[in-house]
C-alpha cells in the first residue's frame, strides 16, 4: 500500500509539473568529487530557458544583509550580519548566490524544483524571521561552516512564498550543500514543510524530489565499468563489440532522473588518485556530459517573458573546497574564469560583483 501511494503521488506530481510548467528549465546537475589530499570539489551545470544574468559575486564578513518578507519587499524579512565571507555566482542583479562557497569550505547551489516545491506558510508576525526561496544559499553560506550547522540553522527560520518579479511568481528551488569534511545534505520544502535529507550520493538534479531519485538507483545496480564476459552459444562466443559494454543501459537523455543516475555512476567511478586541484579538471570533464547544446530542448512561450526557443547550459561551475577557488565557464565563453579567495578582501564594506561576459582567451600555437 505504501508503494502504491508513493507511485500515485509521483505520477500526479510529474503530470502537474508538465501541465503547469511546460517552459521551465529542468536540467541542472550537481555532485561532489573527493581529492586524494583530503579536499573536495563541487561541480554543477545551470540550465535555463532565459538568461538569469549571472555575475561573479563576493560577499564579505560582517555585512548587514536584508531578507525578503512575505510581501516581496526587501528588508521586510529576516535581517542578519554575515559571519563568513562567501563567493561564487549571482543572478538577476540581486545580492544572492546561485552557486559558490564560503571561507570555511561550505559549498553548494540552488537547483530548480518546479511543480513540487511548496514553501512554508508564514504569517505577518513571522515575516521578519523569513527569507525568500532565492535567498537560501546566500543565507546558508554567510551564516554556517558545516552542513550540521545548516541543518540546525534552517530549523530556526522560515522560507516564505514571496514572488520574484522576473519569474512572475514564487521561485521553486531545492538546495544542495557540501562541507569541507565531505558531508552532503539536501534542503527541500514539500507540502509547506521543511525536509532536510542527508545525501550519501552527493548528487542532486531536479524533479522529482530527492528521495525519489535515491529509490530509483537500485534499478541500475547491474552497471559496471568492466566489460561483460562473452556469451557461450554452442561452440561460439559472442562478446561485446567494443569497450564500455558494462555500462549498457546507462540512461543518456537530458531528463532529471536520467542525469541523476548518470552523475552517480560517474562520481562513483571517478579517479581516486588525483589531488583536489587535479579533480577540478575531472569535474569539468564530467560536467561536459550534462551540457545542453542549443536546439535539443525546446521551450514553449510564456515563462519569464520568454517567446519560446530552447533551453541551454548557461554555465558550468566548479568549487575547490580545499584551495578556495571558484571556477566558471559560461555558454558564451568556454574559457574557464576563476575567483580565488586569496585575492579577495574578506572584510570589505560592500558586496563585489565580477563581469563574466569576457572574451574568449585563445592561445595561438607556435611551431619549433
Amino acid at each position: 500500500m505504501v508503494i502504491s501511494k508513493f507511485n500515485r503521488w509521483v505520477c500526479a506530481a510529474l503530470a502537474g509539473l508538465m501541465m503547469a510548467s511546460p517552459t521551465v528549465s529542468l536540467a541542472c546537475t550537481s555532485f561532489l568529487l573527493p581529492g586524494s589530499d583530503g579536499g573536495f570539489v563541487y561541480g554543477r551545470t545551470l540550465e535555463f530557458g532565459m538568461d538569469i544574468k549571472s555575475r561573479g559575486i563576493a560577499v564579505p564578513r560582517n555585512l548587514a544583509m536584508q531578507g525578503t518578507g512575505i510581501d516581496g519587499t526587501v528588508g521586510s524579512g529576516l535581517k542578519w550580519t554575515t559571519k563568513y565571507a562567501a563567493f561564487g555566482a549571482s543572478a538577476l542583479g540581486l545580492p544572492i548566490m546561485v552557486d559558490g562557497m564560503n571561507e570555511k569550505g561550505l559549498a553548494g547551489g540552488m537547483l530548480y524544483l518546479p511543480g513540487i516545491s511548496e514553501y512554508q506558510e508564514v504569517s505577518p508576525t513571522e515575516s521578519a524571521n523569513s527569507i525568500a526561496s532565492y535567498e537560501m544559499l546566500v543565507y546558508a553560506l554567510t551564516n554556517f561552516a558545516t552542513v550540521n550547522e545548516v541543518r540546525e540553522g534552517f530549523r530556526n527560520i522560515k522560507v516564505n512564498r514571496s514572488p520574484q518579479k522576473d519569474f512572475k511568481g514564487v521561485v521553486p528551488l531545492h538546495l544542495t550543500l557540501h562541507d569541507a569534511s565531505g558531508k552532503s545534505l539536501v534542503i527541500e520544502y514539500i507540502g509547506g514543510e521543511l525536509q532536510i535529507s542527508d545525501n550519501p550520493t552527493s548528487i542532486l538534479t531536479n524533479a522529482p524530489q530527492f528521495s525519489w531519485h535515491l529509490a530509483g538507483l537500485g534499478n541500475y545496480a547491474g552497471l559496471s565499468t568492466s566489460d561483460p564476459k562473452p556469451m557461450q552459444v554452442g561452440d561460439a562466443k559472442y562478446g561485446p563489440p567494443s569497450s564500455g559494454g558494462g555500462m549498457m543501459g546507462l540512461p543518456g537523455d537530458f531528463s532529471s532522473p536520467s542525469r541523476f543516475v548518470r552523475a552517480f555512476f560517474m562520481k562513483e567511478n571517478a579517479p581516486k588518485n588525483m589531488t583536489t586541484r587535479e579533480q577540478v579538471g575531472t569535474t569539468f570533464h564530467f560536467l561536459n556530459n550534462f551540457d545542453i547544446p542549443p536546439g535539443l530542448v525546446s521551450l514553449s512561450s510564456g515563462f519569464g517573458g520568454s517567446s519560446g526557443g530552447y533551453e541551454i547550459t548557461y554555465y558550468a561551475a566548479v568549487s575547490d573546497l580545499k584551495n578556495k577557488v571558484f571556477y566558471i565557464r559560461t555558454h558564451d565563453n568556454p574559457s574557464i574564469q576563476s575567483i580565488e579567495m586569496a585575492n579577495l578582501d574578506l572584510d570589505a564594506t560592500a558586496i563585489r560583483f565580477f563581469d563574466l561576459n569576457t572574451k574568449w582567451q585563445i592561445h595561438p600555437l607556435t611551431g619549433q
